[in-house]
């Protein structure tokens, strides 16, 4: 037992480092790394290694764990100012998008492949998602107008839920025994109380973790994430979606302005990375690539629909309310990366025994794979051909919060970056509110008190010590002056774009 064991420590830990390895090469071959994992896992599979794996109900309960992490990293790293202007196209794609792609999937795969209504759309409702980690991981390499960037990346934080439902309705035995005005209730009701979960849960870590001072700056990260996993299981709790929970609880969060907040982003992607890559090589484990060849021609029948008829479908019908220009529409549609999420959503029939379910799990495999490298392999020349690139900008400015319990008072550590104009600022012209002053500049290694008349540089870090009560001021004059200079209230800018309060 103790060999098995650690025969088992021995190859998880070589297939974490190989995969971390393997980062690397994908991103200088342009390659999405998801199809690395994947084929990791395919290659210490049955056919390669000789490992045998089947339990798709296993997957599909890892699979769903890896999701939480990831789509709670996405909602973390998701700024509310960004997100904001853009949250009405992206419900509108979450949802009504969804729809869209199921109906149009479904009917092509009944008529071309000649599958029952009910697997059809199961076919429509698994490919319906776009992958918040293949987005997320794809995009953030990408530099694309912000508000195109955050409604993609907003609308795979939140398609996982309408999808998840629907699959899951599909699958049931009682799938079609109840009215279409009932399951839309339904539905309704688990996003609608999936939303409401988060928000409450968020709302209250936020304010419990701005004034609850924990022993150990270690603690923030995982309080943090811990919300994000309590948000989940509040929500199915409550029959309500788990996943939509989880994403707004991530984005109350990321937004709340906590304590150690670059620490607990770092550890959100640390652990994002590794659901990744444990998802990824177990998906690739339980696929057998004996079966994967029968199902490429289908694959690549339900992709080409899916790409060339469903998902501009889906953004036409879902923008239409909004005012999206035509290059935006054409990148939303080329844009939607499947990755994962459909893999894992496809285990979810193939678990409950579902007709036609082993040619879903292999079709989608073989259509995620083929597809993801084709579409996240063109998306740079695409964005630059369709002219929704973005110029270079100053990095954001990164403000780090720690409370000093005993001394009741906020420590804000701040670092000057390229392109910011707090470069050539003198301290005295910061103008921080009464409470708040900066204490030490560290430049080139070294640390010293700055005077009034010390004048800021390009990689300083700064040091400010303020009262809770303006603490948030000072975070915002901060931001202020790093965009517009000394002179930042004469051009009206006050720092309010930045995470939300």
């Amino acid at each position: 037992m103790t060999g098995r064991f650690d025969l088992a420590l021995l190859v998880g830990a070589a297939v974490l480092l190989v995969a971390v390895a393997a980062v690397r090469l994908s991103s200088r071959l342009g390659l999405p790394s998801l199809l690395v994992y994947l084929a990791l896992g395919v290659a210490i599979g049955e056919s390669g290694l000789g490992i045998t794996f089947e339990n798709a109900q296993l997957t599909r309960v890892l699979g769903s764990c890896a999701l939480i992490v990831i789509i709670a990293e996405g909602g973390l790293t998701s700024r509310w100012s960004a997100v904001r202007p853009v949250l009405g196209v992206s419900v509108s794609l979450a949802t009504v998008g969804v729809l869209v792609s199921v109906l149009v999937v479904g009917a092509v795969v009944h008529l071309a492949l000649g599958l029952p209504w009910r697997l059809a759309l199961l076919y429509g409702a698994v490919l319906s998602s776009t992958d918040a980690a293949a987005i997320f991981s794809t995009l953030r390499r990408l530099r694309l107008r912000p508000r195109l960037s955050a409604t993609l990346e907003a609308e795979s934080g939140m398609n996982d839920a309408p999808a998840v439902l629907l699959v899951i309705l599909l699958s049931a035995a009682s799938a079609g025994s109840h009215p279409w005005w009932y399951e839309v209730l339904i539905v309704g009701y688990e996003l609608a109380g999936g939303a409401l979960v988060g928000f409450a849960v968020g709302l209250a870590g936020v304010w419990t973790l701005r004034r609850a001072a924990l022993p150990a700056a270690g603690l923030y990260p995982l309080a943090a994430v811990g919300l994000t996993v309590l948000a989940y299981a509040a929500g199915t709790v409550a029959y309500a979606s788990g996943f939509l929970a989880v994403y707004v609880a991530g984005v109350l969060l990321g937004n709340g302005r906590l304590p150690h907040r670059q620490a607990i982003l770092g550890f959100a992607d640390g652990l994002a990375w590794l659901a990744q890559i444990g998802l990824f090589v177990l998906l690739g484990l339980l696929a057998s690539p004996d079966r994967l060849a029968g199902a490429v021609l289908p694959a690549l029948l339900v992709g080409l629909a899916l790409v060339v008829f469903a998902r501009p479908l889906a953004v036409l019908v879902s923008v239409l309310p909004f005012r999206v220009c035509p290059a935006d529409q054409a990148f939303l549609s080329w844009g939607g990366l499947r990755g994962a999420v459909p893999i894992v959503l496809a285990t979810i029939p193939l678990s409950a025994a579902v007709p036609g379910a082993t040619g879903l799990f292999d079709t989608v495999f073989v259509l995620v794979v083929v597809f993801t490298l084709v579409q996240g392999g063109t998306l740079a020349p695409v964005a630059r051909r369709l002219g929704v690139t973005a110029p270079a900008e100053a990095t954001e400015l990164l403000v780090e919060t720690a409370p000093l319990e005993r001394m009741h008072a906020d420590l804000l550590q701040v670092e000057v970056p390229a392109g910011s104009r707090l470069a050539g600022v003198h301290v005295d012209e910061l103008r921080l509110p009464v409470g708040a002053q900066v204490t030490l500049v560290e430049r080139d290694g070294t640390g010293f008190v700055p005077g009034p008349d010390t004048r800021l540089r390009t990689g300083d870090s700064l040091l400010v010590v303020t009262s809770p009560e303006v603490r948030d001021a000072a975070e915002r004059r901060l931001r202020a002056v790093s965009r517009r200079g000394r002179l930042a209230r004469w051009f009206a800018e006050n720092g309010s774009d930045g995470p939300m309060p």
